[in-house]
């Protein structure tokens, strides 16, 4: 089973770029997307091209903002919106589909703001949805991919010394969120097949030709609870697909 992951910065948008013919060419089994920035029936309907696909999706309050949604070749057990937290559960930021053997959760985590005004709400928000994911992991092993707004380590980003505790997505505070989650059993699959890959990245800025020069960040992961990572075959960051500031990112299981 291909599981992949993408940040599509807009699903309106990407729809009328390569979209169709990547997904064609990926040929995921399920597909997560984040930061769709559409309402529920605007998803849909941007997506009607993709066929043999089960589609859900859960939108912001606020229109054309946020946003995430998992498309599945199977169709799952069950599909569950948010977190139970009215708090978290006002952008769209999180929907779990059940399958037998594992839950899949998409996140697009809240960015903690270029003026670091969210920077204590995310640090709430790590906390409590990691709560959520733990909750989930007592009755099956848990999968979570997404944008999670935070490079881990220096090795995740191509200027760590100029952006450490200055900028949204390497301040101390979201490493130790993502500290939290390794601490607490769920396993970053890239690092595991990869621990020492530099200029692996799966997101960069629009300015300055970043993506063109590789000065990127590696915010999109895929995590796994521990009693899965020996059927994770792969993972990978696919970054010559195009058509967003963020790439995709994947794995086999």
């Amino acid at each position: 089973m291909k599981i992949i992951s993408w940040n599509v910065n807009g699903i309106r948008a990407v729809a009328k770029k390569d979209f169709f013919e990547q997904i064609k060419r990926l040929n995921p089994d399920i597909l997560c997307l984040q930061e769709t920035k559409a309402q529920d029936d605007q998803v849909h309907e941007a997506l009607a091209e993709l066929k043999g696909y089960h589609i859900y999706t859960n939108s912001a309050v606020k229109k054309g903002y946020s946003g995430t949604a998992i498309i599945s070749k199977t169709k799952p057990l069950a599909v569950f919106k948010d977190i139970n937290i009215e708090e978290h559960d006002q952008e769209g930021r999180v929907l779990t589909a059940e399958f037998d053997d594992f839950y899949l959760t998409v996140v697009y985590v809240p960015n903690s703001g270029s003026e670091l005004k969210r920077l204590d709400y995310r640090q709430t928000w790590d906390a409590d949805f990691l709560a959520f994911l733990k909750n989930l992991e007592t009755k099956k092993p848990v999968i979570v991919c997404g944008d999670l707004n935070v490079a881990h380590k220096p090795i995740d980003l191509a200027n760590p010394k100029a952006n450490y505790n200055k900028y949204a997505g390497f301040m101390q505070e979201e490493i130790d969120g993502m500290d939290n989650f390794i601490n607490a059993g769920l396993v970053d699959t890239f690092r595991h097949f990869y621990p020492d890959k530099e200029k692996a990245y799966s997101w960069w800025s629009f300015r300055g030709g970043a993506r063109e020069r590789n000065v990127g960040w590696r915010i999109d992961y895929f995590l796994v609870s521990q009693s899965l990572i020996n059927k994770v075959k792969n993972a990978e960051i696919l970054a010559e697909e195009y058509g967003s500031d963020h790439c995709p990112v994947s794995i086999e299981i």
